[in-house]
């Protein structure tokens, strides 16, 4: 790989971008995949053409984006497939978006909304009995919590990684855990301090559970994907009541 000109003239910001952008191609052209060894530093800093601080920030750079990862005493490795980067930013913009009439917190939602509702049918096909039973004791779980006021967020959050990971889809996966790690954050943020109300919260929250379950185990996939839809729509209305509370 020739060193690049192209950096030449950029200001800093420009030339460290399209630094970490050239050790990405260069990952990538070297046919390195999740867990090999990046080139050592002295064949960084020849092959791009630049000096060892230079090729350090730009590894700081994509170690925060989860492209590379530093072990101590062993090199510099492609990091594992995760979407930590990922999940770290978003949680930051949605509780900053709390404080400023939750717009971003409002987008998270919608796009989860829409991943799992327009997936919903592919799960009905791929669940078989075992997987269902799974799903149903995760239910119960969450009735008999609700029941006694206690909430069940691991319980929900389990729900959905159970009806989803019979369609075996790694980004999938990854991406649900993301946005439970987001809506993790929102939820303890927004919870209501009123018993009363927290409790009849979680008994509507367990029972559009029970209900899209059902849903799934008829195999009727419009209504499935009609009440995870109404399921997102309750979680708006939380974020909407939060956002005009003085």
């Amino acid at each position: 790989m020739t060193a690049p000109t192209r950096h030449v003239r950029l200001g800093a910001h420009e030339r460290l971008r399209a630094l970490t952008s050239d050790i990405m191609d260069l990952i990538i052209e070297s046919g390195l995949r999740a867990g090999d060894a990046l080139p050592t530093e002295n064949v960084l800093t020849e092959e791009l053409g630049i000096g060892r601080n230079t090729l350090r920030e730009a590894i700081k750079v994509l170690q925060a984006l989860g492209v590379v990862e530093i072990r101590h005493g062993f090199g510099m490795f492609v990091a594992s497939n995760n979407l930590v980067a990922l999940a770290d930013s978003l949680t930051f913009r949605g509780r900053m978006s709390l404080r400023h009439q939750g717009h971003e917190a409002h987008e998270l939602v919608e796009v989860r909304q829409a991943l799992e509702a327009g997936l919903i049918g592919a799960a009905i096909d791929a669940l078989d009995g075992e997987q269902l039973g799974e799903l149903d004791t995760t239910v119960a779980t969450m009735e008999e919590r609700a029941a006694r006021g206690l909430a069940f967020v691991e319980a929900d959050q389990e729900f959905h990684r159970l009806l989803f990971s019979c369609l075996e889809n790694e980004l999938l996966t990854n991406l649900l855990g993301v946005f439970w790690q987001v809506y993790r954050t929102i939820h303890d943020a927004i919870e209501s301090t009123d018993d009363d109300n927290q409790l009849v919260g979680l008994t509507e929250t367990a029972k559009i559970h029970r209900d899209i379950l059902d849903a799934v185990r008829s195999k009727d996939k419009g209504l499935a994907a009609l009440l995870m839809h109404r399921h997102f729509d309750g979680i708006r209305d939380q974020l909407t009541a939060f956002a005009v509370e003085p």
